[in-house]
């Protein structure tokens, strides 16, 4: 069992969860903020951030992002590291999603390989992006959803199309199951073709996205929780917020004897400044 301190991150919102299925759903720069300090004093040292249009949809707009972030630092200062996502969300191409990117210059992002990995999106311009991604110092997350994708993402490796760096996977867990739903058995053809190169974490769809992440952690992974992919405690009863289903791995952690990893030993990880 791993000792190494365990990376929480929480996803408090995701591109589609509204107000309607939990009020506690963060989508303004300011609700974001309030989630982030939150889960914070609960001990998640890393945030996972959608943000919106004022209509409530999905956006990957630079000033959208702009703003939740400055929001969010004012009220964690430099106590978390703040992810964006390029996620498409059924609106967004590539090219968008690597300009993005490009205009915020975040601390961190997660990408989806698979999202990229499009016909109109040469290996060039893959391999130009994640160069320029190491280049800018960005710590990179990059989303597998399935075995085949840990597969790709090392024949791209293999092919140098994909640069050597201080790369984070995410194996998420029951996107593309019935009903959308996982569990920690879910883990093992991840595990089973991963190489070891680089450290993981794991994101779960469904009622039982906190086992999940316990299993991970004893694993020697990481966890990311948080209503973007599910809403209910451990015992299948809604959870107040976003803290709460953070505080569950905390408690997870400390029984597996992990010490959770604060934000600047995630810098200190992923990048080199």
């Amino acid at each position: 069992m791993s000792s190494s301190p365990l990376i929480l991150t929480v996803a408090p919102n995701g591109a589609y969860k509204t107000p309607a299925q939990h009020p506690a759903v963060p989508l303004t720069p300011a609700a974001l903020a309030s989630t982030a300090r939150e889960c914070l004093d609960v001990g998640a040292a890393m945030l996972h951030l959608h943000v919106r249009k004022p209509d409530g949809s999905h956006s990957l707009e630079a000033q959208d992002y702009r703003a939740a972030t400055a929001a969010v630092r004012r009220a964690v200062g430099q106590e978390m590291v703040l992810q964006i996502t390029t996620e498409a969300a059924q609106v967004y191409a590539p090219a968008a999603q690597m300009a993005v990117v490009r205009a915020v210059q975040p601390e961190a992002v997660s990408v989806g390989l698979r999202e990229l990995r499009r016909p109109e999106v040469a290996d060039e311009t893959l391999a130009a992006f994640f160069n320029w991604l190491i280049e800018a110092d960005i710590m990179t997350q990059v989303i597998l959803y399935d075995q085949a994708d840990v597969l790709d993402w090392q024949a791209l490796r293999a092919r140098g199309v994909i640069p050597d760096g201080k790369w984070f996977l995410l194996f998420v867990l029951g996107r593309y199951s019935a009903g959308q739903t996982s569990s920690p058995t879910d883990l093992l053809p991840f595990l089973a073709s991963h190489d070891g190169a680089y450290p993981w974490a794991m994101c779960a769809f469904g009622a039982q996205e906190h086992a999940c992440a316990i299993a991970a952690a004893a694993l020697g992974g990481h966890a990311r929780v948080g209503f973007e992919n599910n809403l209910l405690l451990r015992d299948g009863t809604t959870a107040p917020n976003n803290a709460a289903l953070a505080h569950q791995v905390v408690e997870g952690a400390a029984a597996l004897n992990r010490p959770l990893a604060s934000a600047d030993q995630i810098r200190a990880q992923f990048r080199r400044a």
